[in-house]
C-alpha cells in the first residue's frame, strides 16, 4: 500500500482561531489537502479549539486561550522587538522537529514570509510558500519603522527568491512579487481561494430574516469581515443618506476600527446594526437574509490602488446567490460582472452614494443574486488539487528521499 502524504501547514503570523478570515482560509484548505495526505496545521497559539481532519499544533505552546476578546487571529500584534526575536527562536526550533517526519511544508504568508521554507531547505524538507499580503509600511511610526520594514522586506525577498515555489492568490500580488522583490516568474504559481459550496449556496431569504429576527421587508446591506482601516466602512456609511425608505445595513465581525465605525453610524439615516463576531456556521443564514452584499476596500492601502489579495468573502455571496457591490480595483473586478452579479465603485463616499441612489429594487437584486449563484466558482477541494499539482515536482525530491 502507497504511503500517504505528510504535509504541514504553518501559519506563523496567526493564532488559530476559526471564526476569523486567515484561519478560516486555512483550515478549508487543511480538509481539502486531507483527503490526499495526513495534515498538520500548525499556528503560533490555539485561541480556540478546532475540529477537522487535521493535526493542530502551538508553534510556541501557551494553552488556549479564551478569545471572547479577540479582534483577530494576528498572533504578532503588540510584539516589541525582543518577542519577535524570541517567537523566531521557538519557530526555528519548531521547525527543525517538524521538518524530518513531513513530505511537504506550506508556509502561510507574514511578517517574515519565508523564513520556514529557508529553514526548511536548509534540513532537505521541500516547501513552498503561499502568499496574499503586499509589502507596504505602515503610515506614521518614523524612521525606525521605515528601517525596520525595509530591513524585513529585504530578508523577506531574499528567503522567498530562493524559495523552490511561492504560490500567489491572485495574478495581481504575482506580478508585485515578481517586479517588486525580484522572484523568478517561473517559481510563482496563481492559485486562488475555494469555496464550500456545502456552506455558500442558495437559501430561503425569508426563513433566514426569520431566524434572525430581522424586518422581513427591508432592503438589507450586509458586511461581514474584520472591522480595519483596509476594510473602510466609512465612506459608505457617509453615503447611506442616499438609501431610499426601509433600508437597513448589518455589519457582522469585528476589529481595531469598529468603535470608529459604531460611533460615524449614529448619524445615519438608516439603521445600522453592529452584530460583532458570529460563529461561522452562522454567516450563511446572515448572507441569505441579505438582499445585497457590500464589501468596501481603501484602494490607497494597496500599492497602485490595486487589491491586490484574494477576498473570499465577495465568492462566498456570490455562490450563495446574492450580489455583491465592491471597489472597481484587482481580482474583484473579475469576480462581478456589473449590473449583472453586482456592482462596481471607486470606494469613496461619493461614488457608494451615486449606488444606493440608484440602487435597483428587491427584485431586481433578487434576479441579479440568481445570476451569481449561477457563476463558476473552484470549491476547496478544486484547490487542494491544484496544490497538488504545483508542488508535485518538489515531492519528487520527497519520493527519492523514501
Amino acid at each position: 500500500m502507497t504511503e500517504r502524504l505528510k504535509i504541514a501547514y504553518v501559519v506563523p503570523g496567526h493564532d488559530l482561531l476559526p471564526s476569523a478570515g486567515p484561519t478560516r482560509n486555512v483550515l478549508s484548505l487543511a480538509e481539502a489537502l486531507s483527503e490526499h495526505a495526513d495534515v498538520t496545521v500548525a499556528f503560533r497559539r490555539i485561541a480556540e479549539r478546532s475540529e477537522g481532519p487535521y493535526r493542530a499544533l502551538e508553534i510556541q505552546p501557551g494553552g488556549v486561550r479564551a478569545s471572547d476578546d479577540r479582534k483577530d487571529d494576528a498572533a504578532l500584534r503588540g510584539s516589541s522587538v525582543p518577542d519577535v526575536l524570541g517567537y523566531l527562536r521557538a519557530l526555528r526550533s519548531f521547525i527543525a522537529r517538524l521538518a524530518p517526519e513531513t513530505d511537504l511544508v506550506l508556509e502561510k504568508s507574514w511578517l517574515f514570509s519565508g523564513y520556514v521554507a529557508e529553514r526548511c531547505r536548509r534540513l532537505g524538507t521541500p516547501a513552498a510558500v503561499i502568499e496574499n499580503i503586499v509589502r507596504v509600511p505602515s503610515p506614521g511610526g518614523g524612521l525606525g519603522r521605515r528601517a525596520r520594514h525595509e530591513l524585513t522586506r529585504t530578508l523577506v525577498g531574499r528567503w522567498l527568491r530562493r524559495a523552490s515555489l511561492v504560490i500567489a492568490e491572485t495574478d495581481v500580488l504575482r506580478e508585485g512579487l515578481v517586479d517588486g522583490l525580484a522572484l523568478d516568474s517561473d517559481r510563482v504559481e496563481v492559485i486562488g481561494l475555494g469555496i464550500d459550496h456545502e456552506r455558500f449556496r442558495p437559501r430561503d431569504r425569508a426563513a433566514a430574516r426569520a431566524s434572525l429576527k430581522l424586518d422581513p421587508q427591508a432592503t438589507l446591506l450586509l458586511y461581514v469581515g474584520v472591522l480595519d482601516p483596509t476594510h473602510d466602512l466609512a465612506p459608505l456609511l457617509r453615503a447611506l443618506e442616499a438609501c431610499g425608505e426601509g433600508a437597513q445595513l448589518h455589519v457582522v465581525g469585528d476589529g481595531s476600527e469598529r468603535a470608529a465605525f459604531e460611533e460615524l453610524a449614529r448619524s445615519a439615516p438608516i439603521p445600522v446594526v453592529f452584530h460583532g463576531r458570529v460563529p461561522h456556521d452562522t454567516v450563511p443564514t446572515y448572507i441569505a437574509a441579505c438582499d445585497l452584499f457590500v464589501a468596501p476596500y481603501d484602494r490607497a492601502s494597496f500599492p497602485g490602488g490595486e487589491v491586490a489579495y484574494s477576498t473570499l468573502k465577495i465568492p462566498e455571496a456570490l455562490a450563495s446567490g446574492r450580489p455583491v457591490a465592491s471597489v472597481a480595483s484587482g481580482q474583484i473586478k473579475r469576480l462581478i460582472d456589473p449590473d449583472r452579479t453586482g456592482f462596481l465603485v471607486e470606494g469613496d463616499a461619493e461614488s457608494w452614494r451615486g449606488l444606493l441612489g440608484r440602487l435597483p429594487g428587491r427584485d431586481q437584486l433578487d434576479s441579479m443574486g440568481q445570476a451569481a449563484a449561477r457563476a463558476p466558482a473552484p470549491s476547496w477541494s478544486d484547490v487542494a488539487r491544484a496544490y497538488l499539482q504545483a508542488c508535485a515536482p518538489l515531492l519528487s525530491t520527497t519520493e527519492t528521499r523514501r
